[in-house]
């Protein structure tokens, strides 16, 4: 069976991919599992440039380790905010200065849109993937979903900026939401549900 190596290790974003990938027919597996310990600065000006370098990277120590049937997949996500011209956008795990400190990222965007009337909050949660077979084939795809930035947390789920990303077709923030709601809608989950066609191709 292919495996399927997913450059992360995030554990909220690897349950939501392994939940979403569950019916494929290829072994989802993580960068432990593979016995690498690799960190791949994040230093792109898109999205796109920080998943592809991650993949790119990954792919190189998989084949110098003599490893065959494999994709890579590696993504980068992140809060676009109209009102501050896309950010946090590529920084937004870092978004305070210091990287996955989700309290205070949060608190850092609330500060910059003090005072921002509600229809100026409009934001967007981007998933960017990026594929590498063990053949060097490249794909890439993205998945975004719309919402607006509450002034205050709501709801104790998810991560990141969750608490803080309201969704209004379900009139909640995504903090409010269980997993199996927000996997039929994120932007990860969008992008997941795209890119089950692409590892088809790929197998």
């Amino acid at each position: 069976m292919k495996k399927l190596v997913i450059a992360s290790n995030n554990e909220g974003k690897i349950k939501e991919i392994k939940k979403v990938l569950a019916n494929l027919p290829i072994e989802v597996l993580f960068l432990k599992d593979m016995g690498l310990d690799i960190d791949v600065e994040e230093d792109g000006l898109t999205f796109e440039d920080n998943a592809k370098k991650k993949s790119v990277e990954i792919y190189k120590e998989l084949i110098k380790k003599g490893e065959n049937n494999f994709i890579v997949m590696s993504d980068d996500s992140g809060l676009e905010v109209d009102y501050l011209n896309g950010e946090p956008g590529v920084f937004s795990a870092r978004y305070a200065g210091e990287h996955g400190n989700d309290k205070k990222n949060n608190e850092k965007l609330l500060l910059n849109l003090s005072g921002v009337s509600n229809e100026n909050r409009k934001a967007r949660f981007v998933c960017q993937l990026a594929l590498i077979s063990d053949k060097n084939e490249y794909r890439t795809l993205r998945g975004t979903v719309e919402g607006y930035i509450l002034e205050e947390e709501k709801g104790h789920g998810g991560f990141g900026y969750d608490p803080l990303f309201f969704y209004e077709p379900l009139n909640r923030s995504f903090g409010e939401l269980t997993m199996e709601e927000k996997n039929k809608i994120s932007h990860r989950g969008v992008a997941l549900e795209k890119v089950k066609e692409i590892i088809k191709e790929l197998l």
